[in-house]
Formats: structure tokens, sequence, C-alpha cells
């Protein structure tokens, strides 16, 4: 199989780095590796959910796909009196994920290895937060969207970021198929923020 960053355990030699990158008000320090998404900076759609999302301090939050945590980490900020729960299939994205928490002191989150939302099925969330793997099939990303909707309670909210030439008026088409309201919260440089209420 070719190694993505969607991979259960990348091939990629290791290639560790480190940088800081104000997020929320927060200054955090992330360390990255070959073999995740996005290693050498935050890329840009993930930096405009984390600025757009609506966290309230006592909020149960799952984010899936959590690469090594900026999504995640920057809402456990907003959450400070709630939980974090952060889910991705990359083994080495969730080393550097529980690693990036543990540096940065942050302690409301748990960082699991699963295949989509295999290791929390019989939870409830209040939001759910995704920067969808586009690259792994618009299938995965359509079943993100769907297993999601059973795992957030009534009034909760599924926030997507995705860019328009990588599928976002077909993924709002399917959103719309699934979801009490779906609102594009925000739009900028060809990425669109929907939330996706229950």
């Amino acid at each position: 199989m070719t190694d993505h960053y969607y991979s259960n355990r990348p091939q990629a030699p290791h290639d560790e780095r480190s940088f800081t990158f104000c997020l929320r008000g927060h200054n955090l320090r992330f360390f990255t590796d070959a073999g995740v998404f996005s290693r050498a900076r935050i890329d840009f759609g993930s930096v405009l959910l984390i600025e757009t999302m609506h966290i309230a301090d006592q909020d149960q939050v799952l984010d899936v796909g959590c690469g090594y945590g900026p999504i995640g980490l920057a809402a456990a900020k907003l959450a400070a009196n709630g939980w974090v729960t952060m889910i991705d299939i990359n083994e080495r994205a969730v080393a550097l994920a529980r690693r990036n928490a543990a540096h940065n002191k942050i302690e409301n989150v748990e960082i699991i290895v699963s295949d989509l939302y295999a290791a929390v099925q019989n939870r409830q969330f209040d939001v759910i937060l995704t920067n969808p793997p586009i690259r792994a099939g618009k299938e995965i990303v359509h079943r993100i969207f769907a297993e999601g909707y059973p795992l957030l309670r009534p009034g909760g909210a599924l926030w997507v970021v995705i860019q328009k030439k990588q599928g976002a008026p077909s993924a709002r088409k399917k959103l719309e198929e699934l979801y009490r309201e779906v609102e594009e919260v925000e739009r900028k440089k060809g990425y669109s923020i929907f939330k996706a209420s229950k």
C-alpha cells in the first residue's frame, strides 16, 4: 500500500521538526514528523476551522482525523471545563498529538488510535470537528459525516472544513441529506467551514 498520512503505520523515515503557532490566543508548540498531514506548518484549512469553530466551556468534543493535534488541542483550550477526544488511524500522528498535549500541558484530552469512529462508538459529543482526509476518497469523507451523526447529542454540531475544488458543493449536499440544518459559517481563499446541526 502506498504510504499516506491516513496510513495506520507510516513507513516514511522519521524527520522530526517543531514550531510554535498562535491559535485562538494561545501560543502552542507542535512537534511533527514525516508521514503526518501538513507537517511543515498548520494548513490553512485547519487554521480557518480553529478560528471559526464555536466551542463552549463545558463541551464534550471529538476531533476526527486529529493528526498531530492542532484542532483538538485548540478545542481543549476553549473547552477548559469540558473534554476533547482526538482520534486518528495514523499511529505516528497519535503519538505526536499525545506528545504535543503533554508539552503544552493540556490535560483535558484523550488521544486514541481509531479507524474512523471504531474506538468511540458508544460515546456522545456536543461537537465533532474534522478536516477530513480528502485524499482518502469521497466514500471515507461521507462516512465521517454519516457515522458522526448518531454520536452527536441533540442540538450538537459537526464542523467541517473543505476546499471548493476538493468537493465542498457535494459535501454540503451530503450534509444536507443527513443533518437538520447546514450553514456555511465562513468562506475564505476557496475554503468553506460548514456547521451541520443535529
